[in-house]
């Protein structure tokens, strides 16, 4: 789990993994320099709380090198997964390397349904996954996160499509729609897809980076 200032949020992330830990699972926070109290609430429900060099693709790998698991699974500090998500993740990986789950996003406005209807559409489509989505890898296939500044997830389906098609799991992890509703819904909509677009189009991920800071 990446994090940075999310002392508000991930102590009920946290929380909710602890039937997993029950079961064995790990549960790595890997912090890129938080200012509030994020690590002291991450500390007692996770197994490890690192601190990684800052960005969200930088910190996801500095989890996995300490991750003992078989397969990995990178979650939003915002994000929960469903209840029987390592039984889910357990029955697809026979033939697949990688996979998410679909995803609810938890909000106030009514548009957020429609997001998420489309993000998942969009998802089983393409075969491109979104870090709201639970990505989860088999570690022996785990090649890294590509160290941009944006669009790591996008960077990392790419590769990962070449090994497999994703595993797509019906069952829905619940992520915050705390940014949707904060900048507006379609304003971010809006954003996010020019954002996607350029990138495609071979802008560079720093220059993205800049825009969504100034845009958000």
């Amino acid at each position: 789990m990446p994090a940075l200032n999310e002392a508000t949020v991930i102590g009920r992330t946290l929380g909710r993994l602890a039937p997993l830990r029950a079961r064995g699972h790990e549960v790595i926070v890997a912090d890129g320099g938080s200012e509030d109290a994020t690590r002291e609430i991450a500390a007692p429900l996770a197994d490890r709380v690192l601190v990684a060099a800052r960005g969200r693709a930088s910190q996801m790998n500095a989890g996995a090198a300490a991750a003992s698991g078989d397969v990995l699974l990178f979650l939003h500090a915002d994000t929960e997964l469903p209840v029987d998500a390592d039984q889910e993740i357990a029955g697809k990986m026979q033939n697949r390397s990688w996979g998410r789950f679909d995803v609810d996003i938890e909000g106030d406005s009514p548009a957020l349904a429609v997001v998420a209807f489309f993000m998942n559409l969009r998802s089983r489509l393409t075969g491109i996954a979104t870090g709201d989505q639970a990505i989860f890898v088999r570690r022996a296939d785990f090649p890294g996160f590509p160290e941009i500044a944006l669009m790591e997830d996008i960077a990392f389906s790419r590769i990962m499509k070449r090994r497999s098609a994703p595993a797509c799991l019906a069952a829905r992890a619940r992520t915050s729609g705390r940014r949707w509703e904060r900048r507006g819904v379609l304003r971010t909509l809006v954003l996010m897809w020019g954002l996607r677009l350029a990138y495609w189009r071979g802008a560079a991920p720093e220059e993205l980076a800049r825009r969504y800071a100034k845009e958000a």
